[in-house]
């Protein structure tokens, strides 16, 4: 049995405030919450919350008068999200899907999504489900990929654009809905108001590896016939010992209102 490439996968949670705490991910989310107006009083909405990354900077802006609502599917990380809101009386933490968000209609003036809608399985319900739980006059933040950017640099330009294919693929379900959210937010009957993107990179070769999965993917790329063993074993060696490493994706912005 051949090893496994690159380093396992990590977990969940601890991926997603790692990715969150990077320079990339600082700017866009900073963006996004500036654009989204969040007020003293408002209720806000995150849809797909995770461990908890931006709830407390949500709660900061709401006051005392506000409230804020996590919403994700999965136990584990609603538990993380609590550990990590400890103390904050205006975080409530809601278990549920995002097909069928568990707040009343009409209820919420901000709202925001991040990363979340290319995992989903249907993305325009999700937006229909947005614009049902929020009020005339609120405003909603989507922050997605555009896998199909991804771009890996190599002496072995084959391979590198073999590896996005697959990325876009066979790995994430939704892998170019980046670059659709202004139309879906459109159709969902809300006004795009802002769209933001921006190019996270990469010069580290084992950050990229645990955030763009080179090594495990390429391993099931392998296994699974979409790119030759050898072949890809070199680009993969290739990309580790290279001292001038460079990856990068899209990532977009967009901030409505209804």
């Amino acid at each position: 049995m051949s090893t496994t490439l690159g380093v396992p996968r990590p977990d969940q949670a601890d991926y997603m405030l790692r990715a969150a705490a990077g320079d990339a991910g600082r700017a866009y989310k900073r963006w996004m919450l500036d654009l989204l107006d969040v007020r003293e009083g408002h209720t806000v909405l995150d849809v797909g919350c995770g461990p908890g990354t931006d709830l407390p900077a949500l709660a900061e802006r709401v006051g005392d008068g506000g409230t804020v609502i996590g919403v994700d599917h999965d136990r584990a990380m609603l538990d993380r999200a609590r550990a990590r809101t400890a103390g904050l009386r205006r975080v409530e933490l809601r278990e549920g899907d995002a097909h069928a968000l568990p707040v009343e209609p009409g209820t919420i003036d901000r709202a925001r999504t991040d990363r979340v809608l290319m995992h989903v399985a249907e993305p325009a319900d999700v937006l229909v489900q947005l614009h049902r739980a929020t009020r005339p006059g609120a405003r909603v933040g989507f922050a997605e990929p555009d896998w199909d950017t991804l771009i890996v640099d190599a002496e072995d330009l084959e391979t590198s654009r073999a590896f996005t294919r697959f990325t876009t693929a066979e790995v994430v379900r939704h892998a170019t809905i980046g670059r659709g959210l202004a139309r879906l937010a459109g159709r969902a009957g809300f006004r795009v108001e802002a769209v933001h993107a921006t190019t996270p990179f990469f010069r580290d070769f084992d950050e990229a590896d645990h955030t763009l999965g080179l090594g495990r993917n390429l391993q099931r790329a392998i296994d699974e016939g979409h790119i030759d063993r050898a072949r890809g074993r070199d680009w993969f060696d290739g990309l580790s010992r290279t001292g001038a490493f460079y990856a990068s994706f899209t990532l977009v912005c967009v901030v409505c209102s209804r």
